[in-house]
């Protein structure tokens, strides 16, 4: 189940360069995970410093 960026997203950028897929890319107002690309590694949510990237919930 891929992960989301929730609200709490300040737009940093860690979890972007996190990502090996580059799964992830700036939004307007926060960042976006695309669910295509998304192999739910948990490496963006490990380096978020807000925790806003949660997991989906089915």
């Amino acid at each position: 189940m891929p992960r989301f960026i929730t609200d709490d997203c300040v737009a940093c950028g860690a979890c972007e360069a996190a990502c090996p897929e580059e799964a992830i890319h700036e939004g307007d107002p926060k960042y976006i995970i695309d669910p295509e690309a998304c192999v739910d590694c948990g490496e963006c949510e490990e380096v978020c410093p807000n925790d806003a990237i949660i997991q989906k919930q089915a």
